[in-house]
């Protein structure tokens, strides 16, 4: 419960940094299957996070900009 709560309180940039860093052991294919599990949740709701924060600083953005309907960047996820 406390890593819940430790997600839903943290700054864009430590959800970033924990992000890399289990991506990192997740790309090692190191970890045992259920800690590959565990460790892919945490990184889904760490990334989930992120988004909302991105989301929440363009909507300021927007808002500060004077509520113009065109948003200064694109934060939608590029095609491959």
């Amino acid at each position: 419960m406390s890593e819940k709560k430790n997600e839903q309180n943290a700054t864009f940039e430590e959800a970033l940094a924990e992000l890399q860093k289990l991506v990192e052991q997740l790309e090692s294919g190191k970890l045992p299957l259920s800690e590959t599990l565990s460790v892919y949740e945490r990184a889904i709701a760490l990334s989930s996070r992120c988004t909302k924060l991105l989301e929440d600083a363009e909507q300021k953005i927007t808002l500060l900009s004077g509520g113009d309907d065109e948003v200064p960047f694109d934060l939608s996820p590029e095609e491959k």
